[in-house]
């Protein structure tokens, strides 16, 4: 049975104005379904919110840091099974698990366990493979107590006591796997750098590597830097279902007799030093030094939610066994499709590359099928196996020139669209923001543009492809704020803006930056142009300075790769990239003499 169908009605507190898919049926056919009970296991024929195949209990336990905080699970077993029998466990840790809805109410007739990963739990086969699935609240969401911690110490405890507890069931084989997209892929991460015995791989789609990050870019806020917490501190408030159990609804409503939690979570998230005690907490990149969980990622180099930001350090800092699934997407499942039944990720298999990677470090069956360590997807759509991310022929500083720029924000950019005025939280991206008509004229007027300037590369002598994670430097003469965009410019002046980002210049003097994560193929021909000046750009909140920034000795990392030396797997071309193209696309009218190469030579 189809449960995933009923437009929801998100929640009047304003989680997000989005239809969520989700389920239920109509109350008349619901009449006659059993009860919620925290005990007493419940299939499918007697509440149809339960998985085919599964039998749904609930259950609570302590998190792992003395605070005092209980956490709530919904577990779903096999029905078929012994209720002693033991199975390995799937994990998903997250805010989304309330029994109303997931980011609100969606209309559901009687409590049930959540839907959110009913396509993992149907499409991957998971009980009738004989795995258990366990979804836990976490503090302050669902039917846990305590305040929300937006990843931090709390939220990391719930994690270790998550992992804990489903090893050491006595249903439970000790060997617990994690899956999840977006937030609950970030808890993923948390449970790798946790460093647990037990937990034995994680599948991660779409995470932030740093929270920080999420909120802020070197110090500049993103304009969700508020209405991300407002959206999580609504989530957290989402009332109960009236057929809840009387212990869930008092957990469900802790927030709301404790507006401390609200608050705090509002003022802790925006504070933009980095290197403050509550970021570095939420590191997580810089907490997977040494960590050896083997590790199953996806990223879009080109998503407009959770970026490639501090990506290749988390990765780098990870010493296990890693797949991944690399490409040119928005914020999406393995597993999801558009409109018109094109897979998204434009790869074919999830989730049966998923399952030989849980069967093999959850069970010890070798998989018959050889799998790539990683599948990434370039900008020209095409899909190539790599034994790991990034890989590079050469990698080398470009001498960028010296300029100016009028730090003024720019010609006024119209208004963001109603979508994306901050209001979003991990699992609702925003809408892409095409270039506006004033970008691309500061574009087109390149160095005759008093709000930036320009840097271009001599032609590639050949197809090569910029790859990992560039890096900017240079001497600023005055305090303001800076953006960098790289572009990739056709001989006839068609250009793309394929990487950006931003910083506060505090002071005069030295700063260095990364810029995003990128897999960017420059076709013969095509030059590299970097652009530096004020920040244009709706996506963040910056406060203009009027100062006239003076840059000098300026130096671009670049890491770059042969695609002479790649290896074909099967994969078809994003949809999301020809719309991000669209969106980011213009014509250049006055490019300018090359003076750094782009090329994959050792020797420049």
């Amino acid at each position: 049975m189809d449960l995933r169908k009923k437009a929801s009605a998100v929640a009047a507190a304003g989680a997000l104005a989005t239809t969520l898919i989700a389920g239920g049926l109509p109350a008349s056919a619901q009449a006659a379904s059993a009860p919620a009970a925290d005990d007493s296991p419940i299939t499918h024929e007697q509440n149809p919110r339960v998985p085919e195949g599964a039998a749904w209990t609930q259950a609570y336990f302590p998190s792992s840091d003395g605070s005092g905080v209980v956490l709530h699970a919904d577990v779903l077993r096999p029905a078929n099974l012994p209720p002693g029998a033991k199975t390995p466990v799937i994990l998903s840790v997250g805010p989304y698990f309330a029994h109303a809805g997931q980011t609100g109410p969606e209309g559901w007739d009687q409590v049930g366990p959540s839907a959110r990963f009913q396509d993992f739990i149907d499409g991957a086969g998971l009980m009738a493979r004989g795995y258990t699935f366990v979804m836990v609240d976490l503090r302050g969401f669902g039917g846990s107590t305590g305040c929300l911690d937006w990843v931090g110490p709390g939220e990391q405890a719930d994690v270790r006591a998550a992992i804990d507890w489903s090893a050491s069931r006595p249903w439970s084989t000790g060997k617990v796997g994690m899956y999840g997209k977006s937030y609950d892929a970030v808890t993923g991460l948390v449970g790798n750098d946790l460093k647990r015995p037990s937990l034995k791989a994680v599948v991660a789609q779409e995470p932030v590597w740093n929270m920080y990050d999420y909120l802020f870019s070197n110090r500049v806020p993103r304009p969700n830097v508020t209405g991300t917490p407002l959206a999580y501190n609504s989530i957290a408030t989402m009332p109960p279902m009236a057929d809840d159990s009387d212990r869930y609804k008092a957990a469900a409503e802790y927030e709301t007799s404790h507006p401390e939690c609200l608050s705090d979570n509002l003022a802790n998230n925006n504070n933009p030093a980095p290197n403050s005690a509550y970021w570095r907490a939420r590191d997580l990149a810089a907490h997977a030094r040494g960590t050896s969980t083997p590790l199953f990622v996806t990223q879009g180099f080109i998503e407009p939610n959770t970026k490639p930001e501090d990506a290749e350090k988390y990765l780098g800092n990870h010493h296990g066994r890693e797949r991944g699934w690399l490409g040119q997407w928005e914020h999406v499942r393995g597993n999801d499709t558009d409109a018109n039944g094109r897979l998204s990720q434009g790869r074919a298999g999830w989730f049966d590359e998923v399952m030989r990677f849980y069967d093999q470090y959850l069970r010890g069956v070798q998989p018959s099928v050889t799998d790539p360590a990683y599948a990434v997807e370039d900008s020209l759509g095409h899909w190539r196996a790599q034994r790991t991310w990034p890989v590079t022929t050469t990698s080398y500083e470009a001498r960028l020139s010296a300029g100016r720029y009028v730090d003024d924000g720019g010609a006024p950019a119209p208004a963001a669209s109603a979508a994306n005025r901050g209001r979003w939280d991990m699992e609702r991206a925003p809408r892409i923001e095409p270039l506006s008509g004033a970008e691309k004229n500061a574009a087109k007027r390149s160095d005759t543009a008093a709000s930036s300037f320009w840097t271009w590369s001599t032609p590639a002598s050949r197809t090569l492809r910029l790859t990992a994670t560039p890096r900017i430097t240079f001497e600023a003469s005055t305090t303001g704020n800076v953006m960098v965009r790289l572009w990739d410019v056709a001989p006839d002046g068609t250009a793309t803006m394929f990487d950006e980002n931003v910083a506060l210049l505090q002071r005069k003097g030295r700063i260095s930056f990364d810029l995003k994560s990128t897999d960017w193929t420059f076709q013969r021909g095509h030059r590299l142009g970097v652009q530096i000046g004020t920040i244009s750009s709706n996506g963040w909140l910056d406060v203009p300075s009027g100062h006239t920034v003076a840059v000098s000795g300026a130096r671009l990392a670049l890491a770059v790769l042969d695609a002479r030396s790649d290896v074909p797997t099967q994969g078809d071309r994003s949809p999301y990239l020809d719309r991000y193209l669209a969106a980011y696309t213009t014509t250049l009218t006055d490019v300018g003499h090359g003076t750094f190469p782009l090329t994959v030579s050792r020797d420049r």
